[in-house]
């Protein structure tokens, strides 16, 4: 589904590259993590992948499409969620949802059907009239998923879907993504919650440093790394100790 070749990008005036030769292959259905320290990477991969960024060099197709000549195509079969609220907060949940849907051409009773019974699944129909600014950051994340996959993408990019939110959220979030998934939607996932990964990711990929230092599967990286009983251990052995602030 997801093709990367040697993909490098370089910011204007900084000092280093932030990313650098990434090689990646990610299969349909996979759930692919991508996890890494602040500052690795992990954000302008996606960001480049979702076009939002060009690459300094490289390239990458997503289901054959390639960003140079199939950009518009390219960005009607991926869904977003940021790691930001993208939400309107003036507006109520189902203004919000049923603007964004209509970025995509859908309308309609199709539209209101699809926002209703997604509202209903992640708990939130009781409140589909209220403004976004009245709600909780765990309501917010969940408007904020729907609002990615009113069109059915082939391939979801979810950075950080859990921060910050409360614990019955978090599963509500979890168990509907892995539904999606089950339906054939590929998903690349970023996080720092590493046990959160463990369990969610068929595979993943540790990057640090603009480069991807190790990939495979949760079980496979944890029997090859000794002492390691969990992946965050194998993160940490991986990428260090070290702080890794920056603004």
């Amino acid at each position: 589904m997801i093709q990367i070749q040697q993909l490098s990008k370089k910011y204007k005036d900084a000092e280093r590259f932030s990313l650098s030769d990434v090689d990646l292959a990610i299969a349909e259905g996979e759930i692919f993590g991508l996890l890494g320290p602040n500052g690795a990477g992990k954000t302008t991969l996606i960001s480049i992948l979702c076009s939002l960024l060009k690459p300094t060099s490289g390239a990458f197709q997503i289901n054959g499409l390639d960003y140079q000549n199939h950009k518009r195509a390219l960005q009607q079969i991926i869904g977003i969620v940021p790691q930001e609220y993208a939400l309107y907060p003036s507006l109520t949940a189902m203004e919000n949802l049923s603007y964004f849907g209509s970025m995509y051409g859908l309308k309609g009773d199709s539209l209101k059907n699809d926002i209703t019974q997604h509202l209903e699944t992640l708990g939130l129909i009781d409140f589909a009239h209220k403004k976004i600014k009245a709600f909780s950051g765990g309501m917010k994340r969940r408007v904020n998923l729907i609002a990615a996959i009113l069109h059915r993408p082939k391939v979801l990019f979810l950075d950080e879907p859990t921060v910050g939110v409360d614990v019955q959220s978090k599963t509500v979030i979890m168990d509907f993504l892995k539904k999606l998934n089950d339906e054939g939607t590929t998903i690349v996932y970023t996080s720092h919650h590493l046990n959160e990964a463990e369990q969610f990711c068929k595979r993943v990929g540790i990057i640090d440093h603009g480069k991807l230092i190790t990939i495979g599967t949760p079980t496979k990286l944890i029997a090859e790394n000794k002492d390691a009983e969990h992946l965050e251990d194998v993160f940490l052995s991986l990428t260090g100790k070290a702080l890794r602030d920056y603004a």
